[in-house]
């Protein structure tokens, strides 16, 4: 099992630990290394559920037999003597890997070095279970291995792309043993190295990332040269073939199946610098032609290059100066195989061995702007692959196309100017003056809308509507919604007029109108391209605004009559900056403050609207349902009249007259109202007017129960008083011609309730009969009974406490006669023998 070397009292307590068992692993097998390299041995721990962290000790012997201490990870005098200077130099030192893992490191291998190293791990277990220790031989060569580069021309190849250049290096071995050599060739450029190709320690060839497609192709080689020489061909250079190159060997041993790298060495075998192609393409800078015409455009080409080239030559289009933005088109293309590809209005063509024609037919407004030659050369490698060498793109010409546009004038009045409010608007946008027309163009229209500027505010146009060259009219947010109400409205009546019609012109609508006259242009494709816009002077549509005036006067051709004849009044009405007004008139009775049935009330009676319509409102007496007229006598005038009048039409009479203008079609608009001034009727009473006189009581809260008639007064001054069973009593008087009088006296809790007054006129007619009118009857009273608590108790009060006190005396007089002579007894009483009770002493 190997020496236990004594632990400390922590290592006596991690052996409590249980553990189900350890085996200890070292690389199976033999190790080979080369004097001057690293030996590294690793050991780790399997199946352990010991502690955490393991603990590893190594040693080394010669022969195999006889172990001596190497290096441990716990103690730290473990070494022996002839280790621990080479210990603490570094060059053998213990790296962790992991908790259970460790590597063995020892540098610059020396022949002494040869021999067993054991990796084992300490342990105080009671009974051991499982592998705790492994040992493997390690065998130590010269170095045999030797790796030289072969002469380069100084201080390295420069070539151009795409021509050929060759590297080469030597490597050889005098191992005593069976050893295989793998080559890499590998190059740098800047901090970046980059495997090119290799030759494995089996015999196989593996290209790097970015090189497999040129190795398959046979641009990228590697032979052998002899016995010991190693050849990099590259077949075609490339921009990126440019850095320094090395050579790495390394040196392969099989053991038992599997196979070891021994050592590894590199060389640098030389510097390859790539020269770029010297490739220009030129165009002219500027070039005009008119349209119709055909452009003709050279792509002039300068190259150093002599060898077997081919161009690759392409035409491009664009808006804008930059070919690398996006939206340029291609127009034609010559490939390396000399094959164009081009579209029926585009040729492009060899004109010699260094210059490209491009030839566009029948140029049009869209072919102005940029044009570019996109040149590349390229140059053939193996299996009939290709790889460019060099590309240029020559500054853009620019191209102009100049045509006859079609000169004229736009003219804006207003054929139809508001004057107020709801006016019709309309305007005309003419094109005049029209020179160099041409069929193949139209002329649309945009109308702008600008508010009238206040102060220093800035005020930006609003599109109202726009017509586009395919003859589809667009609306603006300000006119979309007006437009499908019919209200904008947007015509062309004539090929050089448009029309721009508001049916109902508003304060909104005021401010500045201008059109704009746009000219298109049809291209060969049949669309159409806006050439020229014309701006017409704006039109100031404006009007004065002031309030509307309207006045009315009430007139009362006959100032007084009596009961039953016809009243009648008259309205004037003048108006003022309203526009062609229609008056509707309505009627109104408000009673007079003496009245108690209803002061104050307005009540409608009558109306006539702006369409001549007479309509009774709240008229309701059907007993005279043509008791009133209401007539237009001329167109600012209006008549009413009330036949037989009674006393209950007293009151103040008005004239309401709304005025109404017109909108469009039928409709009308308010404009303003106004109120007349009153007339009065009011009946002067005297011996020809008397009336009978009526009050009622309705004893609840609400006028749920009938009513009870208390007392009446005939017009004669006879009064009736009802006939009621309860204390109180009415009486009725006249206080005045117009007032009645109604007393309660001595009312009592009973006398609540709802109290009204019904009167009925009667008039006398100029033949001295009495005519009865209408009854009038007031609006209820409530009326509540207070109770006088004090009174109202004061005698029950002393009636009940005399009453209780002369029946508390009655009650204590009879109880005490019963008790002395009803209820006596004799009674004998025994006598009883005292008797004295003796004490008892004891002794």
């Amino acid at each position: 099992m190997g020496r236990l070397a004594p632990r400390p009292l922590l290592l006596a307590l991690l052996s409590l630990a249980l553990c189900r068992g350890r085996v200890v692993r070292v690389p199976a097998g033999s190790l080979v290394r080369v004097v001057g390299t690293e030996l590294v041995i690793p050991c780790n721990v399997s199946d352990y559920d010991g502690p955490s962290e393991q603990n590893f000790d190594w040693s080394f012997s010669a022969s195999g037999s006889s172990f001596v201490e190497l290096a441990s990870t716990w103690e730290a005098g473990f070494p022996a003597q002839q280790y621990r200077e080479r210990l603490q130099r570094g060059d053998i030192l213990l790296r962790r890997t992991a908790n259970d893992a460790v590597e063995l490191h020892i540098k610059n291998v020396q022949h002494p070095d040869q021999g067993h190293y054991k990796c084992s791990t300490p342990s105080t277990d009671a009974t051991m279970q499982g592998n705790y220790e492994d040992t493997v031989q390690v065998k130590v060569l010269p170095d045999a291995l030797r790796v030289a580069a072969s002469p380069q021309p100084s201080p390295g190849p420069s070539l151009r792309e795409g021509e050929p250049f060759e590297l080469r290096c030597s490597a050889s071995t005098t191992s005593p043993l069976h050893t295989h050599l793998a080559l890499q060739w590998e190059v740098r450029r800047g901090p970046a190295r980059r495997s090119i190709l290799s030759l494995t320690h089996e015999g196989r060839f593996r290209p790097g990332p970015g090189y497999e497609q040129r190795y398959r192709s046979g641009d990228v080689r590697l032979d052998t040269v002899g016995s010991d020489g190693y050849r990099l061909s590259v077949s075609r250079a490339l921009s990126s073939d440019q850095g320094s190159y090395r050579c790495i060997v390394s040196e392969w041993i099989g053991e038992q199946g599997s196979w070891q790298e021994i050592q590894e060495k590199a060389v640098d075998v030389a510097t390859v610098v790539i020269q770029p192609t010297v490739l220009r393409a030129a165009v002219a800078r500027n070039v005009s032609v008119a349209e119709g015409k055909d452009l003709g455009l050279a792509c002039n080409i300068t190259t150093d290059r002599a060898d077997d080239v081919r161009p690759e030559v392409t035409w491009s289009f664009s808006r804008t100066p930059d070919s690398m933005l996006p939206g340029s088109r291609v127009l034609a293309r010559l490939d390396r195989d000399s094959l164009v590809h081009s579209s029926p209005r585009v040729a492009l063509s060899h004109m010699d061995a260094r210059s490209y024609h491009l030839l566009v037919r029948d140029v049009s407004k869209e072919n102005a702007g940029y044009y570019f030659c996109h040149v590349a050369l390229w140059t053939p490698g193996h299996n009939r692959t290709w790889h460019k060498v060099a590309e240029a793109v020559s500054a853009p010409a620019a191209v102009t196309v100049t045509w006859l546009e079609p000169d004229y004038q736009v003219y804006l009045n207003a054929s139809k100017a508001p004057e107020f409010s709801d006016d019709l608007t309309e305007l005309e946008c003419r094109i005049v003056d029209v020179k160099n027309p041409e069929a193949s163009v139209r002329f649309t229209v945009s109308w702008y809308y600008r508010a009238n500027r206040r102060n220093d505010d800035v005020v930006t146009s609003e599109l109202l509507a726009v017509m586009n060259g395919d003859w589809t009219l667009k609306y603006g947010e300000r006119s979309k919604q007006r437009a499908r109400e019919g209200d904008f409205i947007f015509s062309k009546e004539h090929p050089d007029t448009f029309n721009f019609r508001i049916q109902r012109t508003t304060e909104e609508d005021r401010g500045n109108y201008y059109c704009v006259v746009s000219a298109w242009t049809k291209q060969r494709n049949n669309s159409w391209v806006k050439s020229k816009d014309v701006f017409s002077k704006p039109i100031n549509i404006f009007w004065a605004l002031e309030d509307s005036v309207l006045v009315v006067k009430a007139r009362q051709p006959k100032p007084f009559f009596a009961a039953g004849n016809t009243f009648e009044m008259t309205c004037k009405v003048s108006s003022k900056n309203i526009k062609s007004p229609r008056y509707s008139v309505l009627i109104t009775a408000e009673k007079p403050v003496g009245d108690l049935s209803s002061p104050n009330e307005t009540k409608y009676i009558i109306s006539l609207d702006q369409d001549s319509v007479v309509k009774l409102e709240n008229w309701t007496d059907a007993s005279r349902v043509d008791g009133v007229v209401l007539e237009k006598v001329q167109e600012d005038e209006f008549r009413y009249r009330m036949y037989q009048t009674q006393v209950s039409d007293a009151g103040l009479y008005r004239c309401v007259v709304t005025a109404w203008s017109p909108v469009r079609g039928s409709l009308w608009r308010e404009a303003a109202t106004s109120l007349s001034n009153p007339i009065e009727i009011d009946f002067q009473t005297s011996d020809d007017m008397a009336f009978d006189v009526s009050w009622f009581a309705v004893h609840s809260f609400g006028l749920d129960k009938a009513p009870v008639l208390l007392s009446s007064l005939d017009r004669k001054g006879i009064v009736n008083t009802a006939q009621r069973d309860w204390k109180s009593s009415l009486s009725l008087e006249r206080m005045s011609m117009l007032e009645f009088l109604l007393q309660v006296h001595g009312s009592e809790d009973q006398d609540f309730g709802n109290y009204y007054c019904s009167v009925t006129p009667w008039v006398k007619s100029p033949t001295g009969s009495w005519q009865k009118e209408a009854e009038i009857q007031s609006k209820p009273i409530f009326i509540t009974v207070k109770m006088d608590v004090l009174n109202a108790f004061k005698y029950p009060l002393l009636i009940g406490i005399g009453l209780s006190t002369v029946i508390g005396l009655l009650s204590c007089l009879i109880g005490y006669c019963s008790s002395h002579w009803c209820c006596k007894k004799e009674v004998q009483e025994t006598r009883r023998e005292r008797r004295r009770l003796m004490s008892m002493e004891m002794d």
